[in-house]
């Protein structure tokens, strides 16, 4: 948590004197580590935002716990769904795109998926389009 802040990053992830930083936004760090195979089961991961379908990329990275300052309902269901520690400081019904002018794309891309590995693949979809 208080890397996330005291960095300036977007994403940290932290196990033990391993340290993983990203400034880049959105999801994109995230699959970046599960496209790499960086091996992040049992980090703990703090987070700018996370919505839906930022947490289906964590449990699939099997982190052990997220935080994130704004989280949305969907995601705090997904990360208890799987056993995922999470906090947040306010939770929102859904993430809205940078504009704020409707939903966030990938929120929008997990809607109706339940399943991580559809999520990802959802998720990949978008950003092509995008």
């Amino acid at each position: 948590k208080n890397r996330l802040a005291e960095d300036a990053c977007t994403c940290v992830v932290v196990k033990d004197d391993a340290i993983y930083y990203a400034r880049e936004r959105g999801v994109k760090p995230l699959l970046t580590w599960l496209a790499d195979g960086t091996d992040l089961q049992g980090f703990s991961a703090a987070d700018k935002v996370v919505g839906k379908g930022a947490a289906f990329l964590y449990v699939l990275l099997k982190v052990r716990a997220v935080y994130a300052p704004v989280m949305s309902e969907a995601a705090i269901a997904v990360l208890r769904e799987y056993g995922i520690e999470l906090e947040y400081d306010i939770a929102v019904p859904a993430i809205f795109n940078r504009d704020r002018t409707g939903f966030c794309p990938m929120e929008q891309a997990v809607r109706d998926i339940s399943q991580p590995a559809e999520a990802l693949a959802a998720i990949r979809q978008r950003l092509a389009q995008l």
